[in-house]
């Protein structure tokens, strides 16, 4: 079951979150080749946004936390990919949420995109991961515009240690972006087929997602490094079980 189903995010208020993050070439910063520019990736950002995230579903109800935080085309699994806006529009909230904590981050070098990754936890004692990419405002803030997941037989190990990686910011010759038709930020369809992709501004992150026929589905999220994209983090989802 996917994680918008299955978890709202509680994330320790107060708490001190250590994170190891990859600083971005000094010369890679002083060139202003993308807007906001290279170099600006801050993943704390994300450990805000998904600690706000938490405190308005706490505050407001689960589905109007999702709804808030959403970008406009944002999509989610039910487990048919579809928009966020449309099927949270007017949904019952659940007697209590789902809680859950992030535990990895990855960001473009230019900070307009990132990918937050932790587990969930059930009230019934239900367990499973989440993976949420979010996507940088022009105000500055953050909206998601991908969230997905699955149940697991065995909740993720706890760590006191929050993970992050940055990309490398592109220079003369990199390939950060192979596919020229990819949308930035955004999945190119009208509607979410059972395809869709995005990147940052700068094109340092990209991702794709393919649902098969089944509800099957896969997601792969890439970042440049040394030059070529090379993926960081893939989730595989199994089919749906048969009611």
């Amino acid at each position: 079951m996917n994680r918008a189903l299955r978890r709202v995010l509680t994330a320790a208020a107060g708490g001190v979150v250590m994170m190891a993050i990859a600083a971005a070439p000094a010369d890679a910063r002083r060139r202003p080749d993308y807007s906001p520019g290279v170099g600006t990736a801050n993943p704390s950002a994300l450990v805000a946004a998904e600690i706000a995230f938490a405190r308005a579903a706490r505050e407001k109800g689960q589905w109007k936390a999702f709804d808030e935080f959403a970008d406009d085309e944002a999509v989610m699994f039910v487990p048919e990919p579809v928009r966020a806006k449309t099927w949270l529009s007017g949904r019952k909230e659940p007697a209590a949420p789902v809680q859950w904590q992030a535990s990895q981050v990855w960001m473009s070098c230019d900070g307009t995109m990132g990918v937050t990754k932790g587990g969930w936890q059930q009230p019934d004692g239900s367990v499973g991961y989440f993976t949420t990419i979010w996507q940088k405002r022009k105000k500055g803030d953050y909206r998601w515009v991908l969230d997905q997941g699955d149940s697991l037989a065995q909740a993720l190990p706890n760590s006191d240690m929050l993970s992050a990686s940055v990309a490398d910011c592109a220079r003369p010759g990199d390939r950060p972006d192979p596919d020229a038709l990819i949308v930035e930020g955004k999945v190119p369809d009208a509607a979410p087929g059972m395809d869709g992709k995005g990147r940052s501004k700068d094109g340092t992150l990209r991702w794709s997602y393919h649902v098969n026929a089944d509800h099957s589905r896969s997601l792969s999220v890439s970042l440049l490094k040394n030059g070529t994209m090379t993926e960081v983090l893939r989730s595989d989802v199994a089919a749906p079980k048969a009611q």
